[in-house]
């Protein structure tokens, strides 16, 4: 049985806001509190953000208009948002709505932060 519920977790790392994520990114709740945990931080000048899905199980069509709905209020921040360690399922999902080729994804959350510091001094 998929867990029911979305954990969250939020730590800066090098000046950027990885929030390692945990159970499923779907409709509803879940997806308001990924949202909510994030605007802050953007809204504060932290717009880097790193969303680290390797304990995500599942995400569905919510989840993804919460994704791109991030991603618009980065950019919009100025910063950026990256994806790491989606497993086949999520990546399968990313890939067909075609988010991976738009957000970027990354094996480990330490190589999403490594990229967007490149990027940030390129």
């Amino acid at each position: 049985m998929l867990p029911m519920s979305l954990n969250l977790s939020t730590q800066q790392v090098h000046g950027v806001t990885v929030v390692k994520a945990s159970g499923r990114i779907v409709f509803g709740e879940e997806a308001n509190a990924l949202r909510n945990e994030i605007k802050p931080f953007v809204q504060a000048g932290a717009a880097n953000v790193v969303i680290d899905l390797t304990d995500v199980v599942y995400v569905d069509s919510g989840g993804i208009g919460a994704l791109v709905g991030l991603y618009t209020t980065a950019r919009a921040g100025g910063g950026d948002l990256k994806l790491a360690g989606a497993n086949p399922k999520v990546r399968h999902v990313l890939d067909i709505t075609k988010l991976s080729g738009i957000l970027g994804i990354f094996a480990t959350a330490e190589e999403a932060v490594a990229a967007m510091r490149r990027s940030a001094t390129a």
